[in-house]
């Protein structure tokens, strides 16, 4: 078994307003379809009020190469993964006391959004005094689904070693991989939806004390965890790589995918641990989107009651690709949501077509 008992999170300074990101769609796009105005509702059909970015707007207006877009990716990541950590162990509203650099054995790390050789995790450990002998394993390519897939991880290794003490931070700056010469819907859709955030969750083995470190009376026990690939589905969501850099793919037929596909996936995986849908009390998904929020309504039977925490995030912050889950799994934490012997799905979909799901129980500390 496994606990998560804190998340801390890094939000980038600048912030926009969906009025504003229309203005800036219709700057860079308008001329490129010949129906633009009628596609400009996305921005307002999406929900989303407000999103973060790590440049100011005038930044986005200007074309960058992909050179001096991932240099400033590894500049960013480092300055916000510093920062998610740090408010990660030191969180004083979940911990009675600060989780020691010293006690962390693990770091996974995961991002979508750049790249860096060494990874991003060792230059953090070069900037925090973590212990040398700290693992890393950091994972790249796995999109919205990489926060939830980071928690699968670190939950296995909990599992295998219950001494541990881990980390999983999860950098998406998807601003960055802007691409001024892509005039596509997907490139224009990926415009109203996505933004930049960094966050970092502590999971711990059951050997550990974590009853001595959380202030909580509850907190979520990973039980088991689903990963599943959607054979020849490649072309669903992900990245075209060329010269330039990263350019979006995006299915408009993502909402029917969750539909038709998603139930059995979760019913086999709530089935092989003897619990039925109607048990699950909370639902802590990744909000892709107002119409991924939709189909989770509808394709898994899942009320808005369920959903509203995932909603407020993406109202809020809008799809951070894989850190958005944890922006979830924080205001359950902090909320104090979950009750003893509740049961929660943690989810999200990503490139593959892929999901990965957790199956959590909230345990009383006392």
């Amino acid at each position: 078994m496994a606990y998560i008992i804190s998340v801390g999170k890094s939000v980038p300074k600048y912030e926009l307003d969906q009025e504003s990101t229309v203005e800036f769609a219709r700057e860079v796009f308008e001329g490129s379809f010949k129906d633009f105005d009628r596609l400009l509702p996305v921005f307002k059909n999406g929900e989303i009020e407000k999103r973060q970015f790590s440049q100011p707007v005038e930044w986005y207006k200007k074309k960058h190469t992909f050179e001096d877009k991932n240099d400033l990716y590894i500049k960013m990541a480092v300055k916000h993964g510093i920062e998610a950590v740090e408010n990660c162990l030191s969180n004083k509203n979940l911990l009675h006391n600060d989780i020691l650099y010293e006690e962390v054995d693990t770091i996974f790390f995961v991002s979508t959004t750049g790249l860096a050789t060494p990874s991003i995790d060792a230059k953090l450990m070069n900037a925090l005094p973590f212990k040398e002998t700290t693992k890393r394993i950091p994972i790249w390519g796995l999109g919205c689904a990489g926060g939830a897939s980071g928690l699968s991880r670190a939950y296995e290794y909990c599992k295998a070693y219950p001494d541990s003490t881990v980390l999983v931070i999860s950098v998406e700056l998807c601003s960055l991989t802007f691409q001024h010469d892509d005039r596509s819907k997907s490139n224009l859709i990926g415009t109203s939806l996505f933004a930049d955030g960094v966050a970092c969750t502590c999971v711990v083995g059951n050997h550990v004390d974590w009853k001595a470190k959380s202030k909580l009376k509850f907190i979520p026990k990973i039980l088991s965890t689903r990963s599943t690939l959607m054979r020849n589905s490649e072309d669903v969501m992900g990245w075209d790589i060329r010269n330039n850099g990263l350019y979006v793919i995006f299915s408009r037929d993502i909402p029917s995918i969750i539909k038709k596909w998603l139930r059995p996936q979760v019913n086999n995986f709530l089935e092989e641990n003897e619990i039925d849908i109607n048990e699950i009390n909370h639902f802590i998904a990744h909000p892709g989107g107002k119409k991924v929020l939709d189909a989770y309504k509808e394709g898994l039977g899942f009320s808005d009651e369920h959903l509203q925490i995932s909603k407020e995030v993406l109202i809020n912050h809008g799809n951070m690709s894989s850190v958005t889950v944890m922006y979830v799994l924080e205001l359950y934490l902090l909320r104090a949501i979950g009750k003893g012997y509740e049961y929660g799905l943690i989810g999200a979909l990503g490139p593959g077509f892929s999901s990965e799901m957790l199956l959590v129980q909230w345990e009383d500390a006392e």
